[in-house]
């Protein structure tokens, strides 16, 4: 019989620190969740780019990956991405910039599947958030 794999959490100084009630990211055995992320500097705990969304979805994603790098994973495991938008009309930017990124940090060209919902976020500059989900050997 084999014993079922830790739940433990993802820490890196290289995302944001989360909020109190929650991790970076959770790991169990081969799967990785990221929590959402924003367009936040990790050393200055500063939002960036107000009011450029394009710039927003790139820094966020880059607060995704040095996660799931935390986590052991590399981002071309990240089996699924959800983004959420403010508003329809960021929909076009957002998805240049990240399809930027993917095309980037995906070299097997299998890119992550992805949800995009349109829907209010916490803090006011805050255009997009994402979170994701990888698997990894």
């Amino acid at each position: 019989m084999t014993t079922p794999a830790a739940k433990t959490p993802i820490s890196t100084p290289h995302a944001p620190a989360p909020a109190h009630t929650f991790h970076q990211g959770v790991r169990k055995g081969p799967f990785v969740q990221v929590s959402g992320q924003g367009p936040v500097d990790p050393e200055t705990s500063e939002y960036l780019f107000p009011g450029d969304v394009a710039a927003q979805t790139t820094r966020t994603l880059e607060n995704v990956r040095a996660i799931v790098e935390a986590s052991g994973a590399s981002f071309d495991d990240v089996v699924m991405l959800r983004v959420y938008l403010t508003t329809r009309d960021d929909f076009a930017a957002m998805n240049e910039a990240y399809g930027a990124f993917v095309a980037q940090h995906c070299p097997s060209g299998v890119l992550p599947s992805r949800t995009t919902v349109m829907t209010g976020l916490p803090r006011e500059e805050m255009l997009v958030e994402i979170d994701a989900f990888a698997i990894t050997d």
